[in-house]
């Protein structure tokens, strides 16, 4: 290391901008995209992010400047442009006065880059929207429970997750040889997991009468246009259809004399609505347990008979939370495996008033307090409309050039030598950039303290 500082120390700096810096010949410096930089001026120090180490002849190194040192720290709202600069390695005590800085107390992992030391991020960043992405077997699910973990044991933020396949059923159970500050408070956090076939107080359920009209008649597969007299029966129904369930509405619509009301029972059994487990009935609905705002609410959606149940849940919720926007409540949304709500493919009438929702949500939700984390195998399975409103980016490995072309039109906060390193990381890396991340940063994420609730099967061996 005393070496690498020396060599570095030699290389000269250059700011036009007062933003960003170039430095000339960095064909003897072992920097790369990633590393943090002290850059001496005059009588300034500022912190810098190199983001680009060119492959020419001489090697060039370009970045940004990320805030003034100071001897209270660092003042990230300065940095200023210079003639001649001096750089030098920045070293763990000035990355430690960023975190201090900055509010970074999330210790996610260790950073990859130099100078090393632990990676944390901003937990009051999370007001904005999160993009999770990472293709199959990059450890994407495991590493989202990590900062989880992170953000339940060390923010009073409620968490609601939508959990299609159970694989954080599991996360109130703490590894009892867990010890430490975050693993004592995990322990002490109120963490319900709701599911379809749990016993009674635990079920994951809706009431179809709290419903607005339009998702009502989503899920009756009515176009006010198309069916324009069963929907327009359906709004002179409305104190009927919120007196009762679908089981109690139903013989009412069959045996009345207008054949409108008719068409409408005759619907419902049609699409078997009353064979869904989904409905309420006695049990608790998702929105009155959510709306207690539990430290975190599992909604374990995989245990359905039918997808069209899942998209219920998600959109009752969904719908509530928006119509209780001006309580200013606030609440994070993970909803892992997203394309199953938010894909820009789905054209069921149920699966299109969810994603319009989340599209809503994602577009002027922030400002209520309602934030989205979207954690997804590939960009273009989620919407662009809600792709599009994320502030946050954590990508794992990703070798499809296509989707990081996408991710880098998207996600400009993100230098593009850090993303094209993605193809390279090993199970567990990431790349977190953003406003919840102090600067970017190439990430080893630690291990979880909670259990797991799925993983990858294994071949049997003889």
């Amino acid at each position: 290391m005393p070496a690498d500082i020396t060599i570095a120390s030699a290389l000269s700096a250059r700011s036009d901008d007062g933003r960003s810096f170039v430095v000339g010949d960095a064909s003897d410096s072992a920097f790369v995209a990633g590393s943090l930089v002290v850059i001496v001026s005059a009588e300034r120090r500022q912190l810098a992010l190199i983001e680009e180490r060119s492959e020419t002849t001489p090697v060039r190194l370009r970045g940004r400047l990320v805030g003034e040192l100071t001897d209270e720290g660092i003042d990230t709202r300065s940095s200023h442009s210079f003639a001649t600069g001096s750089v030098e390695g920045a070293d763990t005590a000035t990355v430690q006065a960023l975190h201090d800085t900055t509010g970074a107390m999330l210790e996610v992992g260790v950073n990859l880059t130099q100078p090393g030391g632990p990676a944390r991020l901003l937990p009051q960043r999370f007001n904005r929207h999160t993009f999770w992405c990472g293709q199959s077997g990059s450890g994407k699910t495991y590493a989202l429970g990590v900062v989880l973990e992170q953000l339940i044991a060390h923010t009073a933020l409620p968490v609601v997750i939508f959990d299609p396949n159970s694989d954080f059923v599991r996360l109130g159970e703490v590894d009892p040889a867990a010890t430490g500050p975050t693993a004592n408070a995990l322990r002490e956090r109120d963490i319900r997991v709701l599911r379809p076939n749990a016993a009674p107080g635990a079920r994951l359920r809706a009431r179809f009468l709290d419903l607005p009209l339009t998702s009502k008649a989503a899920i009756l597969q009515i176009d006010p246009i198309i069916d324009r007299e069963e929907f327009n029966e359906l709004i002179h129904l409305r104190t009927v259809m919120e007196s009762g369930e679908l089981f109690e509405v139903r013989p009412r619509l069959l045996a009345s004399d207008n054949p409108a009301q008719r068409r409408l029972g005759q619907r419902v059994e049609n699409l078997g609505l009353l064979d869904w487990e989904v409905w309420a009935l006695g049990d608790a609905p998702v929105t009155d347990v959510v709306a207690e705002r539990p430290d975190v609410a599992v909604l374990d959606l995989g245990g359905f008979s039918t997808p069209e149940q899942q998209l219920v849940i998600a959109l009752a919720l969904l719908d509530d939370l928006w119509a209780r926007r001006e309580e200013r409540r606030p609440v994070l949304l993970v909803i892992d495996e997203a394309h199953n709500l938010a894909s820009p493919r789905l054209d069921s009438p149920i699966a299109i008033a969810v994603r319009e929702r989340l599209i809503q949500i994602a577009a002027e939700g922030r400002k209520f307090g309602l934030w989205l984390l979207l954690s997804t195998q590939r960009p273009s399975k989620v919407h662009p409309g809600i792709l599009s409103q994320c502030d946050n980016l954590a990508l794992m490995k990703m070798t499809s050039p296509t989707d990081l072309a996408e991710l880098g039109t998207y996600f400009g906060y993100a230098p593009s030598a850090l993303l094209d390193r993605s193809p390279w990381f090993r199970q567990g890396e990431a790349l977190f950039a953003g406003g919840f991340a102090p600067a970017p940063s190439l990430v080893k994420v630690r291990a979880r303290l909670t259990r797991e609730g799925g993983s990858d099967v294994g071949v049997p061996m003889r």
